[in-house]
């Protein structure tokens, strides 16, 4: 059997905007400079402990869990008045749904978002049956520890070389590399292709109907 691994902000979901804005809500309410836009989208696909640690360039976990609170808080809010701000990427749909129709093949996420927020996006999307297994920091390491895409072939029964992990970040790719499975590098995200391409990325693609070569080149 082979699993297909998705993570999710940036590659499957267009979400750098919306996270970049809580970001720096959460920074300016603490009095702390807020990071920009590009300083936020570097962190994107840690864990929000991690990323906020890079983002304060400290390690006071007193001062690191308020910052974590304070975003979750804004994340909460926005869920009111910006439910539509999570949009799918240009053929993310249809490229799920070519992958799940094949008989011999099984998807799952593996993101930084915590586990409340992948069922609500999957919801969100009418995508909920699409995967699988579902790995997120609430019982894993963050990446680019390989735990995420461990706890996921022991799931499915998927071994290495039948694994391949889709991302945008350098986080995805090494996470893939440290768990010996193939990556596929996305160009439409949050990190710079060429920075997948050095962490080990196996391909690389463009668009999503793309996807569906690739997958068969890495894993048929």
């Amino acid at each position: 059997m082979k699993l297909v691994v998705f993570d999710m902000d940036g590659t499957l979901i267009d979400t750098q905007a919306l996270i970049s804005e809580h970001m720096a809500a959460t920074f300016a309410g603490r009095g702390l400079d807020a990071p920009s836009p590009a300083q936020s989208r570097r962190v994107i696909g840690l864990s929000l402990p991690q990323a906020m640690a890079r983002l304060a360039h400290s390690d006071d976990e007193v001062l690191i869990g308020q910052l974590v609170e304070d975003y979750r808080a804004h994340y909460r809010a926005s869920l009111v008045t910006e439910a539509n701000r999570e949009g799918l990427f240009p053929g993310a749909l249809e490229a799920l749904n070519a992958l799940r129709a094949r008989p011999d093949t099984l998807l799952g996420i593996a993101t930084g978002k915590g586990l409340a927020g992948v069922h609500r996006i999957l919801a969100l999307h009418a995508l909920t049956d699409h995967f699988v297994t579902l790995q997120t920091p609430d019982h894993n390491p963050s990446k680019p520890h390989p735990g995420m895409l461990e706890t996921a072939m022991r799931e499915t029964g998927a071994a290495p070389d039948e694994t391949v992990m889709i991302g945008d970040t350098t986080f995805d790719i090494e996470m893939g590399v440290a768990a010996g499975c193939k990556t596929i590098g996305v160009t439409w995200g949050y990190h710079e292709p060429r920075e997948l391409i050095a962490a080990g990325a196996s391909t690389m693609i463009d668009r999503y109907d793309q996807l569906a070569g690739a997958v068969a080149q890495l894993l048929d």
